[in-house]
């Protein structure tokens, strides 16, 4: 039997031209031949670079065009210069990739040049084609009124504007989705603590019983290691916050006026409210991507603790009759396919699996500024960026779907809290002031051995005058410092 398929539709091509000769181009595309080329070159996964940094590089071209208008250098006397109306086109043109209204046409794999060149020529093509039919012009004619190279990319190298990209969508990102998402985990974790400060609950230590504390005071301690997450996401916001502008191809800032770095820098930072300042020093900006390493640094560190604080939650969880069950879990799904009512701690395990990954990214990372770098320039930088985006956005995801899903439904099972503390040998810790280590040592041993609590045996063997006991074990009081 021979099986019909649905017609392919036939893509229509034009020619361009670069420098290395004619290209056939899909034929309504706004990029050019070496977008074309390098979708050629490099057939690896099928991932394009991330809407973000394809905004970001959007925003690095409109402030290097504000940069270039305000220094007179794209309506000056150099070669073909723009008017007013073409330079506002261009402009227009910049804003439509920051907007992501042109996001079909960045069609360039991750994997593909170690400075992203390719990714940086797609731009330049796609803002100037863009541009002039905005002016009216015909985009597709040989000559290029507004030019790729000379107009989009004047005063730039891919080797400072690409990684200057990829720390302006770095710093959005964590601006706009991560710290968000933190703060308002943060935020649901203190309120759960403050509704069960007064819930009584034993402690694990080694995941034994250890002296009770409350419920309050071990969710508030999941709270304090979010805001310190929040705090380490706010240092690695800081540490892309130097732009590697105006440095253009080594470092030596070749080819662009004196004041570039700074007004572009002062323009991105005009554009987003995040503080971008131009490098200190160029040549440190193009060669290394060490800000970019620290930053994940901080991202792997919030992905540990994320990790460790749902696998708590879910510990805490685990059950209902067989495990710890002093939290109730939302039920979100059916957890068996053959265990019927089973229901599974779904988004702590949602959570972990995203932090493993940011873990396992850190080292990509890692590895890349350290042995990506040689002399002037890091060859890793795609691949970086991706890497990057892909943490800070499983993590800010990761975390929102935990916070709404998880914790603002999770509730105390009060009364299995409570049952825990009665039955814990480590109640005997509360009489070693009066009785001394070694006594109370024997006492628990011998609880154990006869299945008493130590209330129950200290009360058979008159150890302490009734009320002296009541007092030493009573578990609230064992929450705190004692005089």
């Amino acid at each position: 039997m021979t099986i019909e398929t649905a017609p392919q539709p036939v893509t229509e091509f034009r020619t361009e031209h670069d420098s290395m000769g004619p290209v056939e181009v899909p034929a309504k595309a706004y990029y050019g031949a070496q977008t074309q080329r390098a979708v050629e070159n490099f057939p690896v996964s099928g991932w394009t670079l991330p809407p973000s940094l394809i905004h970001a590089m959007g925003r690095v071209k409109h402030a290097c065009g504000v940069a270039n208008c305000d220094l007179g250098k794209l309506t000056g006397s150099g070669k073909n210069p723009l008017n007013e109306m073409q330079v506002q086109s261009m402009l227009d043109a910049a804003r439509e990739v920051i907007d992501g209204k042109l996001d079909g046409e960045f069609p360039i794999d991750v994997f593909q040049t170690g400075s992203g060149t390719s990714s940086n020529m797609n731009v330049n093509e796609v803002i100037a084609n863009r541009a002039i039919e905005i002016a009216g012009g015909d985009r597709f004619a040989v000559e290029k009124p507004i030019h790729p190279n000379d107009h989009v990319n004047m005063g730039q190298s891919t080797n400072d504007t690409f990684p200057t990209a990829i720390h302006v969508a770095v710093a959005w990102d964590i601006k706009h989705e991560l710290m968000p998402a933190l703060r308002k985990l943060a935020d649901a974790l203190t309120a759960k603590a403050r509704e069960y400060d007064q819930v009584i609950k034993i402690g694990r230590t080694h995941l034994m019983d250890a002296t009770p504390l409350r419920l309050g005071q071990e969710i508030g301690a999941f709270a304090r290691q979010i805001e310190l997450s929040y705090e380490r996401a706010e240092s690695a916001l800081g540490s892309v916050l130097e732009l590697p502008v105006g440095g253009t191809a080594v470092g030596s800032g070749i080819n662009t006026h004196p004041e570039f770095g700074q007004r572009v820098a002062r323009e991105l930072a005009s554009e987003t409210g995040i503080p971008f300042i131009e490098a200190v020093n160029h040549f440190e900006a193009n060669a290394q991507r060490d800000g970019l390493v620290e930053c994940h640094g901080n991202l792997n560190t919030i992905a540990t603790t994320l990790f460790n604080v749902a696998n708590n939650i879910r510990w805490l969880g685990s059950g209902p009759r067989c495990g710890f069950f002093e939290l109730s879990l939302p039920s979100r799904q059916p957890g068996s396919s053959i265990m019927p009512g089973k229901v599974n701690p779904v988004m702590c395990e949602s959570l972990m699996q995203v932090t493993a990954r940011v873990m396992g990214n850190n080292q990509a990372i890692v590895l890349s500024g350290a042995a990506g770098g040689q002399f002037q320039l890091n060859i890793m930088m795609p691949m970086m960026g991706q890497t990057t985006l892909e943490s800070v956005n499983l993590l800010a995801g990761g975390t929102r779907a935990f916070t709404d899903f998880c914790i603002t439904e999770m509730q105390a099972n009060v009364e299995v809290c409570e049952s825990f503390v009665e039955q814990s040998l480590s109640m005997i810790t509360s009489l070693n002031p009066y009785i001394g280590y070694e006594k109370a040592s024997r006492l628990a041993k011998e609880a154990f051995a006869t299945g008493k609590t130590i209330r129950e045996l200290c009360t058979e063997q008159d150890i302490l005058p009734p009320e002296t006991l009541k007092e030493a074990l009573d578990p609230m009081r064992m929450t705190e410092p004692q005089e």
